[in-house]
């Protein structure tokens, strides 16, 4: 491994974030995934989820407009919504869904120096009731048009950026945004190898 190409993957790697992730459900566009994980990967998320109720799990999404971003990125899958919504129960403090409804909060007004999941839905139906029933709540992008609607590639990136601007401004790109164990194992994953560690330590 080039000292450059060392260099550009460690700096990349200590800025990924551990307290956000996006969540997919039943989006049937393989391009529309696609995009999501090369906006994710550009904000620094590591963890996506994605669930597949509706359709047979995917192997590939749009590999080459990814431009290899889902390489670079962890995703679960899940044929089961309550499985997917118990997992992130696990690593998340809140799970929010993009959703029009009368109790519905702006994106700006959401907390993002926290752990939040945010859920995306179908490109037809958006998030099903049924995950919406799980989560803590819906939220949605100020829109000042007639269609209001975005494409969820589109929504993702609007929201994650905003995401990314409240950690800027609260450090989290400061330091060492994963636990050590995953950390670690994406040092593997990524193809270091025990001397180019060593190199840095000298």
């Amino acid at each position: 491994m080039t000292p450059e190409r060392k260099e550009r993957l460690l700096s990349v790697l200590k800025r990924r974030q551990a307290n956000l992730t996006v969540v997919l459900e039943n989006v049937q566009d393989p391009h529309n995934v696609a995009a999501v994980m090369r906006t994710c990967d550009a904000v620094g998320i590591q963890d996506i989820y994605v669930i597949t109720t509706r359709a047979p799990r995917v192997k590939k999404w749009g590999h080459r407009s990814s431009s290899s971003a889902e390489r670079w990125l962890t995703t679960y899958q899940f044929d089961d919504a309550a499985a997917c919504m118990a997992a992130l129960r696990k690593k998340y403090d809140k799970i929010l869904t993009t959703h029009l409804a009368t109790d519905a909060v702006s994106l700006y007004d959401i907390d993002f120096s926290g752990s939040v999941a945010l859920v995306f839905g179908n490109e037809q139906n958006g998030v099903s009731e049924e995950v919406r029933n799980m989560a803590d709540g819906n939220f949605i992008i100020p829109q000042m048009g007639i269609i209001r609607s975005l494409n969820i590639s589109v929504a993702c990136a609007v929201s994650i950026y905003e995401a990314m601007r409240q950690k800027t401004i609260a450090g989290h790109y400061a330091t060492q945004g994963l636990p050590d164990a995953q950390y670690n194992t994406l040092l593997d994953e990524w193809g270091f190898k025990a001397e180019d560690l060593h190199d840095d330590e000298c």
